[in-house]
């Protein structure tokens, strides 16, 4: 009987330490130190001149009859159109934005000042027109040519680049060195070395905005060609640096 108690007893004992070893080597894992880190963000700017401008045209007629006001229209941005090809501005660089027939009330009110029912006046017919303009030195003149066309509402001018992939590389690379740099003043400050790079990230890289300019107001005169100022665009990028600490 004791034999037999002896052997249970050794048996558990066995069992408890093949449970007790693994959780005892996982638990001694866990206990390791982390490897110390920094992680720094850097910054990075780039600027470059714009080479295309992308603009807002619109052309608004009014008549009594619907067709009327679309007909006179028509033939006005017709014509912009036409000179615009004729001037250079390809197919691709040419597209309808916006188009509305919409029509005109009055809201009279009786001699004692009371609401009447609306009285239609006419149509409104709005065709709108984004160009991009890829030789800037013909931006003003065709803007005014199109003005005298029939163009007699316009949006912003967006001064903008057709290929920036080298200005974001460079706004990048800045972006990287500025966050080693930050990593090496925080750790000389702090009495550590810099070791090997854990990971990068990359930010979204964004231009601010860019330089704009009303194009016209309706029925402005403009007898001379539009003067335009490009400017610069600037790009803008981010990076997060994770640096191992030697200690």
């Amino acid at each position: 009987m004791l034999l037999t108690k002896t052997r249970d007893f050794a048996l558990a004992a066995l069992v408890s330490a093949t449970f007790f070893v693994p959780a005892a080597a996982a638990f001694a894992e866990d206990a390791k130190p982390r490897e110390a880190v920094i992680t720094v963000t850097g910054e990075g700017h780039a600027s470059v001149a714009p080479d295309m401008a992308v603009v807002t045209l619109a052309v608004v007629q009014q008549a009594k009859a619907a067709q009327d006001a679309l007909d006179q229209n028509n033939k006005a941005m017709g014509a912009v159109l036409a000179t615009l090809k004729e001037s250079g501005i390809a197919e691709r660089d040419l597209q309808t934005s916006g188009f509305s027939i919409q029509p005109q009330y009055t809201y009279p009110n009786d001699k004692d000042g009371h609401n009447q029912p609306p009285v239609l006046n006419g149509y409104q017919v709005t065709n709108g027109l984004t160009v991009r303009v890829r030789d800037l030195s013909k931006l003003g003149g065709l803007l005014d040519q199109a003005v005298k066309l029939g163009i007699n509402q316009g949006g912003d001018i967006q001064f903008t680049n057709d290929k920036p992939d080298a200005t974001i590389e460079e706004a990048r690379k800045k972006a990287v060195a500025d966050a080693a740099a930050k990593a090496k003043i925080l750790t000389d400050a702090a009495g550590v070395k810099l070791g090997r790079i854990i990971a990068i990230h990359d930010g979204v890289v964004a231009a601010p905005p860019q330089p704009y300019m009303r194009a016209m107001a309706a029925s402005a005169p403009m007898d001379k060609a539009v003067p335009v100022a490009t400017g610069e665009n600037e790009y803008n990028a981010s990076v997060s640096i994770t640096y191992a600490i030697q200690q």
